[in-house]
């Protein structure tokens, strides 16, 4: 079971996996001049303060980008990118603030791109709200407090016909597996020409495995190219504490499945996944995989 809000979680392993792969993909589409139209089907409170209760109560980040900010040697050209966009958002050596997707998203937009955010989180869709109202971002970025599954569906195919659907919801609603195959089916029949990035947690789950599965068999039933990217820290096995209490090891690892990757993305992604997993490894079990298809 995942908390819900995100706050929990931002700056983990998995953000650092979700990130790169998503700044990777936002720079190559950037490379065409036609506008592109970036749907985020879970957006979250977009912001995260890395101080606060949430954020310290997991501790995560610290076994994620706070651990990444203190190499000092030059990392894998996506990951470096993945870090340096993190540091922008934080002034000097301070790193209190970790941009969720949504202003990820954002800093990498050109004039003529168009980011739709999906959050119905009663706290999160107004912190989301006013967050994004900061921006002064005008027209360009649009928050809309409904379902993201089903909200994606009024803008595909979009007018300028490319894309970018990122799909990375909780999980926490055991639906939510089944639903992302059904949204990235229906989404490619829609528009086929699409981008498709779906974030999964690999924990010791049937239908968490079923996620890339699935995906798989999809991609290659329709002729369409795929790239899948895992990254693992841990191992997932329950262990004993020597008061004798069962300690459940959090999310050891977790994986990217993308439909219609941009052609850069598997070697952008050959040397910084190596390097996710020494720099963030916990254990012997740290590892990552990378293969593609179509």
């Amino acid at each position: 079971m995942f908390s819900y809000r995100h706050a929990f979680h931002a700056g983990n392993h998995a953000d650092v996996l979700k990130h790169t792969v998503l700044i990777a993909m936002m720079r190559h589409m950037a490379l065409k001049d036609a506008a592109l139209v970036v749907l985020d089907t879970h957006a979250g409170a977009g912001l995260y303060r890395l101080d606060s209760d949430y954020a310290q109560t997991s501790g995560e980040a610290a076994q994620g980008i706070l651990k990444l900010l203190d190499i000092t040697t030059p990392l894998a050209p996506a990951l470096q990118d993945y870090v340096d966009v993190i540091k922008g958002f934080n002034r000097g050596s301070q790193s209190r603030v970790y941009p969720g997707s949504p202003f990820i998203i954002q800093q990498l937009l050109r004039q003529q791109d168009r980011l739709k955010l999906f959050e119905i989180h009663p706290s999160d869709i107004k912190a989301l709200s006013g967050n994004v109202e900061q921006l002064d971002a005008g027209r360009q970025v649009a928050v809309f407090r409904e379902d993201g599954f089903e909200g994606v569906k009024k803008f595909l195919p979009p007018p300028s016909r490319r894309a970018l659907v990122l799909c990375d919801p909780s999980y926490e609603i055991k639906s939510d597996y089944a639903r992302v195959h059904e949204m990235v089916a229906d989404s490619l029949k829609r528009f086929a020409t699409g981008t498709y990035a779906v974030w999964y947690p690999v924990i010791p789950r049937p239908e968490a495995h079923d996620v890339p599965r699935k995906l798989k068999t999809l991609a290659n039933k329709l002729g369409k190219p795929w790239l899948h990217a895992t990254l693992t820290i841990k191992s997932s096995k329950t262990t004993m504490s020597t008061e004798g209490e069962a300690q459940r090891p959090g999310l050891p690892a977790s994986g990217m499945f993308v439909i219609n990757p941009p052609y850069t993305l598997k070697d952008a992604l050959k040397p910084a996944l190596p390097e996710m997993a020494k720099a963030l490894g916990v254990d012997r079990h740290a590892a990552f995989t990378l293969e593609s298809g179509g």
